[in-house]
């Protein structure tokens, strides 16, 4: 039989901000993901779980030619090197002993945070691990900057079903704009955002 366990759920507060409060909710138990910080030795796991995670989700939204430049120009693992070096943070999960994921964290600014990345792996899908990711970032944020602060993201305009994903999770646009990322190609985004008291 399963079991149901009570948990607390962040959602906007009443008055429609995007300020994260406290209510109870009862799920269905299911085996957790585990997370750790990734190290300079995790680079080749990153490009690797890349390899999987990114082609999935963009497979119908971008040419194979704009693909191949954003793998590289995200993922090769010099520019991974780079990123972690300019203080992106990177997290890596796992379900049950196999990689289902990662994200990554950066200061943006005084009391701006962005996730620049959030992934779930295809045979992963469905699981509420992407959820776990999110709420995962936002802790993080919040141990390192309890003060009030707002965790910001890129999504691909077209990408509805992330769009939706993180609209559930409290965010909310706060811009859109075709940003150019070299080589002609743009990347055509909303950047949403998302309080965090």
């Amino acid at each position: 039989m399963e079991k149901k366990v009570s948990h607390c759920r962040k959602i906007p507060a009443a008055d429609g901000s995007r300020t994260f409060h406290e209510k109870p909710f009862h799920v269905t138990s299911v085996a957790m993901p585990t997370l750790r910080q990734a190290t300079k030795d995790d680079i080749m796991l990153i490009h690797e779980l890349a390899q999987q995670a990114f082609p999935a989700t963009y497979r119908d939204l971008l040419s194979r030619d704009q693909m191949e430049f954003m793998m590289d120009w995200m993922y090769s693992p010099a520019n991974l090197l780079k990123q972690m070096e300019e203080g992106h943070v990177y997290f890596i999960a796992t379900h049950e002993g196999e990689y289902c994921g990662y994200l990554s964290v950066q200061l943006e600014g005084p009391g701006v945070f962005h996730l620049q990345k959030i992934y779930v792996l295809p045979g992963f899908q469905g699981k509420h691990i992407g959820s776990y990711l999110f709420r995962q970032a936002v802790s993080y944020i919040k141990g390192i900057h309890p003060a009030p602060c707002q965790m910001r993201l890129n999504v691909n305009r077209y990408n509805t079903r992330a769009v939706e994903f993180y609209n559930r999770m409290g965010m909310k646009e706060v811009e859109r704009g075709d940003f150019h990322i070299g080589h002609g190609y743009y990347m055509t985004d909303y950047i949403m955002g998302l309080d965090i008291a």
